[in-house]
This record gives structure tokens, sequence and C-alpha cells, in this order.
């Protein structure tokens, strides 16, 4: 029964994903690329702590997943969420698979911090603050380094 539900959440035999953003292009900064999934970094100038692990193929909702490729969608999900907390020491981290767009399933891993330009509305919602000098320079690492920590957290040693 198993096997069958996931045979169904694949895409249909010579599926056209020319018109997907996300089979055309990483889908930002791209950190590290596997089999199943990826890892991106998005590029918002409000928000440059954000991260995306993308599933590759088009599996819209974690339903769509097998057990196993499901468990390891969300460790790669925490995977980021702990090393952006231990590099960035956010005051929260914010976690969201809405992917209305696209029919990759891919969860939102954005740190938060409690002098960001929404906080603590989401990133979605009314801005709160003009952040003097923009949010990067307020990080407490350069992305690249925390960039490189994410892949080492994530790939087999």
């Amino acid at each position: 029964m198993a096997n069958e539900m996931q045979d169904k959440a694949r895409p249909a035999a010579g599926h056209d994903s020319s018109d997907c953003e996300l089979c055309r292009s990483p889908g930002g900064l791209l950190v590290l690329q596997q089999p199943r999934w990826r890892v991106i970094r998005a590029e918002d100038r409000d928000f440059p702590a954000f991260w995306r692990v993308i599933w590759n193929e088009h599996r819209a909702e974690l339903s769509d997943l097998g057990a196993d490729e499901r468990r390891e969608c969300l460790e790669a999900v925490a995977a980021v969420e702990t090393v952006v907390r231990r590099c960035l020491a956010p005051t929260k981290v914010n976690l969201a698979a809405l992917g209305n767009m696209v029919p990759h399933l891919h969860w939102h891993v954005i740190a938060r911090f409690d002098w960001d330009s929404h906080f603590p509305q989401p990133i979605w919602g009314q801005r709160q603050r003009e952040v003097a000098g923009g949010a990067l320079p307020r990080l407490a690492r350069p992305l690249a380094e925390v960039d490189e920590a994410i892949r080492q957290a994530l790939v087999p040693h």
C-alpha cells in the first residue's frame, strides 16, 4: 500500500518539467546537492539567514514521501536548523513548508532575530522596523562560513 501511494505521488512518465522553476534552477545559492534533495540559501536582503531544503522530484507534500524519504528530508531540515542556531544564535528559527507555487516539497529554515525588520511577525507579515545598515552586517558570522558548516553537517564523513 505504501509503495502504491508513493508511486501515485510521482509525476507521470514523460512529465515536462521545463516549466518548473525548481527543475530548471537550484532556486537560490546552492549550498549542497544530494541525490534526493538540495540545500540552497535564499537571497533576501531583509532575511539573509534564510535557507531552503528542497526535494528534487515533484512531490508537493510531506506525505507524498515514503517513510525513509520523510526521515531523510526532516533530518536534513533539522541539521540545517542546528547549524544555524549554533553559528548565528538567532532569537528563533522559523520552519515552514508552504510551497504553493512549485510542485517540490521544500522547507524554509529562517533565522529570526529580535532586531529584524519584521520580528515578531512572520517574514511575510507587516514590517515592524527599519534595520539601520541592513541585516547582513548584524549576523554573528559570514554566511559563507554558515554554508560550509551546513555542508559539513550534511555530508557523510
